[in-house]
């Protein structure tokens, strides 16, 4: 090493070592049993009739994946397990938090596992949430070196790339171990038609009766792993109860000042006060056989390649080998790589009808992605499978559809569905995009429904997105890939990939340095 550097380098480490942290028990702890509450025996009982069957209901739209949230912390009796990805603040955020909060106080044992993605910055914040003695919070594969500043926490993930590059991406919400929500959303105001830049576009799906207490499994094995440590670590000295207290305080008064400020919103997110649905939605579960298929927790920790048998794909591949009519899927960000390729090619050439939904250039959130998708076009469209690009805005002249820009003027939409409906019979929902980051790098969650009736649902919603006046279609033209789409009813045809210059740098950039393996 430059001597000259050798000064400003031991400052580096000691930025990133300089944040002592607290020695915290780690005590492991399982689901409680659904009927250790009423609400769970309630759900039980309901259940009993279908001899092992679980109940689903699609929670398609951004106001009823809110509301299920909400309700399910009111409804909860025991506990509520929380297992994110991502959560950003903002009024949605804080209207749950403030639930949980009351759960809590009426004494509902609240375990929040996040990702540590989450956690910028917020460690003090976290931990103050977690003084409450009914609520404990810990941070999957977490950084430990330079947590203290930004910058420090930057040179800390520069340090670790391995590491920081392998991610828990699973979303999971369970009351009482009987109702559980999975699918896409993360926790934001931008997952539940709140924020006026943007409207994800996602497919939850509620979940009661046995696939809960499945599904709580899998929380258990990611909340006693090794690699999920408490908030407390990570803190120089414990939050009071007077902190808590006095962010209660603020989080009271930031409720208040957004009912005043934006009383729509506020109003629209807070109908589970007044008007819950879950009991309706309980009359309208669909009963059927399924399968929870998760990730290994372990499987971040693969120097290569993972071990097949940590992966939720190797659970799932023989629903992919089996299917012979009709393959249907739903993902946000799509990276075939050249075995997805070989796989839906082939499904193809053998009559299997296969049909893709995802994000257009113009509407993903991450160009880079899309980068890593589109040198795969013209060979999927060469062997007949058919490719639909989510459009940032529908056609002129479409009607209501969930595929819709956000209902706040101005906002615009991005695909973050994840589904796969096969041959109409079976459908998988969860947290899993077709790419190598949720196949190799990232954990994922979801569930297998064995249903051709929730199947059809699901494939009712992605031939929704796929219309003309919503979609691009991309198709060969002389050898080219062109997009058709429509606009006041009539169809035409774009010779040049939508969107802008920037995207298109940034798509281009992600091809040609080889980050596919990465997206």
């Amino acid at each position: 090493m430059n001597q000259r550097l050798l000064p400003f380098f031991l400052l580096g480490v000691l930025a990133l070592g300089g944040c002592s942290t607290m020695d915290v028990p780690r005590i492991p702890s399982d689901a409680i049993p659904a009927r250790d509450s009423a609400f769970g025996r309630s759900i039980q009982a309901q259940a009993a009739p279908y001899q092992g069957r679980s109940g689903f209901r699609l929670l398609p739209n951004s106001s009823e994946a809110f509301m299920a949230r909400a309700e399910l912390i009111r409804n909860a009796q025991g506990s509520l397990d929380l297992q994110y990805y991502i959560v950003h603040d903002g009024i949605s955020t804080r209207m749950l938090v403030d639930e949980l909060l009351k759960a809590a106080d009426r004494g509902v044992r609240v375990r929040i596992l996040l990702d540590d993605t989450t956690s910028g910055g917020l460690d003090q914040i976290i931990a103050t949430l977690a003084t409450h003695p009914q609520i404990q919070i810990r941070l999957f594969n977490p950084l430990h070196l330079g947590r203290s500043t930004g910058a420090t926490r930057a040179m800390g993930r520069l340090l670790n790339l391995s590491q920081q590059h392998r991610r828990m991406h699973n979303k999971l919400w369970l009351a009482d171990n009987s109702v559980a929500i999975v699918g896409g959303r993360n926790l934001g105001d931008e997952y539940f038609d709140a924020e006026p830049n943007l409207n994800f576009t996602d497919i939850d799906m509620l979940s009661v009766g046995p696939v809960a207490e499945q599904l709580g499994h899998s929380f258990d094995q990611y909340w006693n792993s090794a690699l999920s440590k408490p908030i407390g670590e990570f803190i120089s000295s414990a939050p009071s109860k007077g902190d808590l207290a006095t962010a209660r305080l603020h989080l009271e008064n930031s409720l208040a000042e957004s009912r005043q400020q934006n009383h729509v919103l506020y109003n629209r997110l807070s109908a589970y006060k007044t008007r819950p649905r879950m009991d309706i939605w309980r009359r309208e579960l669909i009963w059927a056989w399924n399968q929870v298929l998760w990730d290994a927790p372990s499987k971040v920790l693969s120097k290569a390649d993972p071990d097949p048998h940590l992966l939720l794909t190797t659970q799932l591949a023989p629903e992919l080998k089996d299917v012979s009519h009709e393959l249907m899927m739903i993902s946000a960000y799509f990276v075939p790589g050249r075995s997805g390729l070989v796989y839906l090619t082939g499904r193809a050439d053998a009559g299997v009808s296969v049909s893709l939904l995802t994000n257009a250039l113009e509407a993903t959130d991450v160009p880079a992605v899309h980068g890593g998708y589109a040198p795969y076009r013209k060979d999927l469209l060469e062997h007949g499978v058919k490719l639909y690009e989510l459009r940032r805005q529908p056609g002129s002249g479409s009607g209501p559809h969930l595929f819709s820009r956000g209902s706040l003027l101005g906002s615009d939409s991005s695909l973050h569905s994840k589904a796969i409906v096969f041959d109409r019979k079976k459908s998988f929902i969860g947290s899993f995009n077709f790419d190598p980051r949720s196949v190799l790098w990232n954990t994922e969650v979801g569930v297998l429904v064995d249903s051709p009736e929730l199947a059809e649902h699901v494939r009712k919603l992605a031939l929704e997105g796929m219309a003309p006046a919503l979609s691009y279609q991309a198709k060969l033209q002389d050898g080219q890939v062109v997009w058709v789409t429509e606009d006041n009813g009539q169809l035409h045809t774009l010779t040049r990939e939508p969107g802008t210059w920037w995207r298109r740098f940034n798509a281009w950039f992600a091809t040609t340095v080889g980050l596919e393996r990465m997206l």
